[in-house]
C-alpha cells in the first residue's frame, strides 16, 4: 500500500540571479517544510536563480546584439546550475539529510547551452531530471530544447512522481507518454500557475487520474533588482539592469504572482490556488483515492484503443558529435 505523502509548494521568491544565496533561501526552506512533516518538496519553474520575466516584459529584451540583453545573460549562465557542482551537492545533500524529495526548477548549464530543467534530488543521495522538450515563444532566446531522454518517474513511498514543465502540459505525446510511465503524482512547474495554466493543471489531473502539483513563484520587480544588484561587479555588468528597469510595473507589484495549487484526480481542487503571497503551501495526498476514477477513465489502459493509435517514443540522448570506431561492411 503506497503511504499518504506530504507535499509542500515553496511560493517564495528567490534571491533572482544570485545562485548562491538562491540555494541558501532553499536549504532554509526546506528545512522549515520538513519541519512540518514534509516529503515531498516543489519549487517552481527556474526557480534557480529565477525566471526570465524580461523575456515576456521588457520592451527591448529580444533586440537584435542589444548590450543589456547580452549582459544578462552572461550574468544568467554565471548562476545557471551545473551537475556535481558545488551547489547542486548542496540540495542533494539536503534532500538525504532530511530524508525527503526536492523537486527543483533550475536553468542548468550543460556545455555552453543554458536548459530549462527539472531536477529531481531524491533521499538516497541520486538525482534525476527533466529538460524541457520545447521552450515556448521568446524562451527560444535562452533555452536549448530537451530529449526524450529525459522523462523519468521518480518512486518515493512506492509512489510514483513524474513531471512536465509549463505548456510541455499543452503537448498531447508527452502528456500520454508521462500517464503510460504511471504517474501517481505529476508535478506541474510553471512560472505562475495563472488562469489558464489552471486549467492545464486540471485537466492533467483527470486525464491521468493523478495528483497535480502546480507550483508557481511570486517575484517583484525590486526583488528582481535587488537580487540583480548583488552579482554585479562591474560597469559591463550593470546593463543588465537596464532591461529589468524597463519592465512598465510599479517596484513592489508582483509580477509573478504566484497561483500554486493541488488537485485531485477527480479535477477539484485539494488546496485552491494562493496569490500574491509568499508562504509554503502544505497539502496531505491520500494516496488511497487514486484508483478510483479508474473505474471510468484510464487513458493508458481500458481508454487508450491502442489498435488504433500508437506511441513511439525517442529516449535515445542526441547529441551532435559522436566519438568511436565505425563498423564497415565489406
Amino acid at each position: 500500500m503506497k503511504k499518504n505523502i506530504t507535499a509542500a509548494i515553496i511560493q517564495h521568491s528567490p534571491n533572482y540571479l544570485n545562485l548562491p544565496r538562491s540555494i541558501s533561501k532553499a536549504v532554509t526552506l526546506c528545512r522549515e517544510a520538513a519541519n512540518q512533516h514534509a516529503d515531498l518538496i516543489v519549487f517552481p519553474e527556474t526557480w534557480l536563480p529565477g525566471y526570465p520575466v524580461w523575456l515576456d516584459y521588457a520592451p527591448e529584451a529580444g533586440l537584435w546584439d542589444h548590450p543589456p540583453a547580452k549582459a544578462l545573460y552572461r550574468l544568467l549562465t554565471e548562476n545557471a546550475v551545473q551537475i556535481e557542482d558545488p551547489h547542486f551537492n548542496k540540495l542533494s545533500e539536503t534532500a538525504s539529510d532530511l530524508e525527503i524529495v526536492i523537486v527543483m526548477g533550475a536553468h542548468e548549464k550543460v556545455g555552453r547551452t543554458l536548459y530549462n530543467t527539472l531536477f529531481y534530488f531524491l533521499p538516497d543521495g541520486s538525482h534525476q531530471l527533466h529538460r524541457k522538450l520545447m521552450p515556448t515563444y521568446t524562451e527560444r532566446l535562452i533555452w536549448g530544447q530537451g530529449d526524450g531522454s529525459t522523462l523519468p518517474v521518480v518512486e518515493h513511498h512506492k509512489a510514483n512522481i513524474g513531471g512536465l514543465i509549463c505548456w510541455e502540459h499543452w503537448m498531447p505525446l508527452a502528456r500520454s507518454a508521462m500517464h503510460h510511465l504511471g504517474e501517481d503524482i505529476h508535478i506541474a512547474q510553471w512560472p505562475a500557475v495563472k488562469e489558464l495554466h489552471q486549467v492545464a493543471s486540471r485537466h492533467y489531473a483527470f486525464e491521468g487520474q493523478c495528483y497535480v502539483i502546480a507550483a508557481g513563484t511570486t517575484i517583484s520587480k525590486k526583488q528582481m533588482l535587488n537580487g540583480l544588484s548583488s552579482v554585479i561587479q562591474t560597469k559591463e555588468d550593470e546593463a543588465a539592469l537596464e532591461l529589468i528597469n524597463s519592465i512598465p510595473t510599479e517596484p513592489k507589484e508582483y509580477i509573478l504572482k504566484g497561483g500554486s495549487a493541488v488537485i485531485k484526480p477527480n479535477g477539484e481542487y485539494l488546496t485552491e490556488a494562493v496569490y500574491d503571497a509568499e508562504e509554503i503551501i502544505y497539502s496531505h495526498l491520500d494516496m488511497q483515492l487514486l484508483s478510483e476514477g479508474n473505474l471510468f477513465l484510464d487513458t493508458d489502459g481500458h481508454y487508450s484503443r491502442p489498435d488504433v493509435f500508437n506511441l513511439s517514443v525517442n529516449t535515445q540522448a542526441q547529441t551532435n558529435v559522436t566519438f568511436g570506431p565505425t563498423n564497415h561492411e565489406d
